[in-house]
């Protein structure tokens, strides 16, 4: 295992992320890359993995563990052109393990991609103009954008936005498409470029910004490291308040280690984004933890400086100074689902997709669909799909092909469709237990309860991760459920339904059984006693059954009466 130092030395090391990943991939004798490499694999958006239910048969085999790859690509915005689309659809079926699995970042991952298929994989993706550098690894990440083609100039110029700080945090190495697409260096041997914003040990650790465009807060934008909420009046974008120090991740049994929302310092104008953006991520660089990888998030930075300190720092680097923050509303974090008109007298339609698991029969309907119908594709912050650009007339064939593929909301609970989880088991090495695979059932015992007690219309969002870290923002859910061990999950109430309250520790390490019995009890008072348009995070916290989290501190403390 590579300790936390180590991780800092090999990047210092690597040669711009270049490691000996071309002698890795050139090894014939084993399906997995050096040990050193896997670590600079991910700032190329790879991850090692296996399927850690063959483990215990192929080790009795004598055979080494059945390793394969998760490619996670980068797509600002989550905007997928029609021809990209058809792409990713066919390297779906031809090379990964037939599904794409759709983010919670607005991305697309494939799961079960052989050694010896990578470079064809990031040759194919290439053509279509895509990449996977820095979609993982200590960089700035995918960065979100709400997807709101109807909301006409506004939303394109947050997309813009988006895309432009995409590239202007993007590492300067020119790795990933030596190694990848084509197999030559550009400098003379020993000579590398230099990385003027990162440095060559990079970030301390990942890094992830966002933008939020009121009143829909579907990026969960007090989650990210660095959240933009876009304000606008008349049509004019004015500029963004700025957010700062969010993160879900934490470590269990470490109260130094929490979820944090994020804190809104200030407004800024639109001309000054790029260089509050760059401001912000060297100070990580700078003063982030590189010790103790746990405690490296900027969040930790944060707390460690206080906001005054951050906030000096922010505008003597960006060379501008913060106006107060601008009033803004949210609503809520989910998607809207079905048909919604856009400006130009077209249509968009929101899909849910459980989980984000598109499986072949759904990747074979959405294709045709659109081949033939859409302008573009838009991935969502919740693991969904939009389908931009239809004509009216075409509607109600996409809503047939869309029902009998079993996508779509329809016939589908409030709950379920704000409803997600994680990836977790088999393939992820840091999941404790079940998530993606086993939330569906799980929720079909909710929704049960649900319509026993009046609610079966009533939204509330359920999120699951197998492990502390909250790839699906667990901690921002009404009802959260975080893995513990195989069966068993601790149990989080009372956020706020439009991400803007964490939630807190209910029940510790409960299985399925305790877990329903408690929801049926709160179900129950829930549908007796709450009040015109209360969400359920909110009466619980009304009805004094969970104490508000008023600190991320605060989330692993249990907070019953």
């Amino acid at each position: 295992m590579i300790s936390r130092l180590d991780i800092e030395r090999l990047k210092a090391d690597s040669r711009g992320l270049r490691g000996t990943l071309k002698e890795s991939l050139q090894d014939p004798a084993t399906g997995a890359v050096a040990e050193a490499d896997t670590a600079l694999t991910k700032f190329h958006g790879l991850y090692q993995q296996d399927d850690r239910e063959r483990r215990a048969g192929r080790r009795q085999a004598r055979l080494e563990p059945l390793y394969q790859f998760m490619l996670r690509l980068r797509i600002p915005g989550g905007v997928v052109s029609r021809d990209q689309w058809r792409a990713l659809d066919a390297v779906a079926g031809e090379i990964a393990n037939g599904t794409i699995r759709l983010t919670t970042r607005q991305t697309v991952q494939f799961h079960g991609v052989a050694k010896e298929n990578l470079r064809t994989l990031m040759r194919r993706i290439d053509s279509v103009g895509l990449d996977s550098m820095a979609a993982c690894g200590d960089v700035n990440r995918n960065v979100m954008c709400h997807i709101q083609p109807e909301a006409g100039p506004i939303h394109e110029q947050t997309l813009v936005w988006a895309r432009r700080i995409s590239a202007h945090l993007l590492p300067g190495t020119r790795a990933w498409r030596e190694i990848w697409i084509d197999g030559e260096r550009v400098e003379p041997a020993g000579i590398f470029e230099v990385e003027p914003l990162y440095g060559t040990t990079y970030l301390p650790r990942k890094f992830k910004i966002g933008i939020a465009l009121p009143p829909v807060n579907d990026i969960d934008v007090f989650s990210q490291d660095l959240g933009f909420i876009a304000i606008a009046q008349d049509d004019r974008l004015e500029g963004f308040n700025v957010v700062a120090g969010g993160g879900m991740g934490c470590t269990p049994g470490e109260p130094e280690t929490y979820p944090r929302l994020g804190n809104v310092i200030g407004f800024v104008r639109s001309a000054d984004l790029i260089s509050v953006a760059e401001a912000v991520a060297t100070i990580q660089r700078d003063f982030g933890d590189r010790g103790q990888r746990r405690h490296a998030r900027f969040k930790y930075t944060l707390e460690q400086m206080g906001i005054d300190h951050f906030r000096r720092e922010l505008e003597w680097r960006a060379r501008t100074r913060l106006e107060p923050a601008r009033a803004f509303v949210f609503e809520h974090n989910g998607d809207r689902y079905g048909w919604i008109a856009q400006r130009d007298g077209r249509w968009q339609l929101t899909m849910f997709v459980e989980n984000g698991r598109l499986l072949p029969d759904h990747r074979a309907a959405l294709g045709e669909i659109i081949e033939r119908h859409a302008g573009d594709v838009r991935l969502t912050p919740n693991q969904n799909l939009v389908i931009t650009g239809v004509a009216g007339q075409q509607r109600a064939a996409v809503d047939a092909q869309i029902a009998q593929a079993g996508l779509g909301h329809a016939r589908r609970s409030s709950i379920r469709i704000h409803s997600m989880a994680c990836v977790a088991l088999p393939t992820c090495g840091l999941a404790m237990a079940e998530a993606e695979r086993y939330l569906p059932d799980l929720i079909t015992l909710i929704e049960e309860l649900a319509i026993k007690h009046g609610l079966g219309d009533q939204p509330i969002t359920v999120r699951m991760s197998g492990c502390p870290n909250g790839c699906s923002r667990p901690y921002l859910a009404e009802i959260g459920l975080v893995g513990r061990a195989i069966g068993r999950y601790n149990l989080y109430l009372g956020a706020a339904f439009d991400g803007s309250r964490l939630n807190r520790l209910y029940l510790d390490n409960a299985d399925e059984a305790a877990i329903l019995a408690e929801i049926d009890a709160l179900f129950a008072r829930y549908g007796a006693e709450r009040g015109p348009g209360e969400a359920f995070g909110d009466f619980l916290v009304r009805a004094g059954i969970i104490e508000a989290v008023e600190h991320g501190s605060q989330v692993n403390r249990p907070g019953r009466p």
